[in-house]
C-alpha cells in the first residue's frame, strides 16, 4: 500500500476523489483527519487490488467517490457504486475488492 502525505487541508474547499491519484497495481491512502476518537482516510484501489478480509470494534463508513466495488460483509458481497455508500457493522467480517478502479472515503468513529 502506498501512503500520501499529509498536508494541512482545514479551511480549504477540496474534491474528496482529487486527493489520491491511482497507482497501477497498487492501493493509495490518504489520511485526512486523525484523532483519537476516529479517522477520515481517501483511498484508491487500482482494478483488482483489494483489502483482505477482517475485523474492526466499530462500525465504519465507507463512500465510493469514483468507480466501482465489491464490498463482502459477514460473506456476502454488495456492489457499491460512484455516489453511494454503506456501513461496515462492527466485529463483522468485511473485505473490499475493486471491480473497476476505485476510490473510496472510509469514515470511523471510535466514540
Amino acid at each position: 500500500m502506498k501512503i500520501e502525505k499529509t498536508e494541512d487541508l482545514r479551511g480549504k474547499a477540496l474534491k474528496a476523489k482529487e486527493l489520491v491519484g491511482y497507482d497501477a497495481g497498487a492501493v493509495v491512502s490518504r489520511t485526512i483527519i486523525q484523532k483519537p476518537v476516529g479517522t477520515v482516510t481517501i483511498f484508491s484501489f487500482d482494478k483488482g487490488q483489494g483489502l483482505s478480509e477482517h475485523t474492526a470494534p466499530f462500525d465504519a463508513m465507507v463512500e465510493i467517490l469514483d468507480g466501482e466495488a465489491e464490498i463482502m460483509i459477514d460473506r456476502k458481497p454488495v456492489m457499491v457504486k460512484a455516489g453511494e455508500f454503506i456501513i461496515m457493522p462492527a466485529n463483522k467480517p468485511h473485505a473490499l475488492k475493486a471491480v473497476k478502479k476505485f476510490k473510496m472515503a472510509l469514515i470511523m468513529i471510535k466514540a
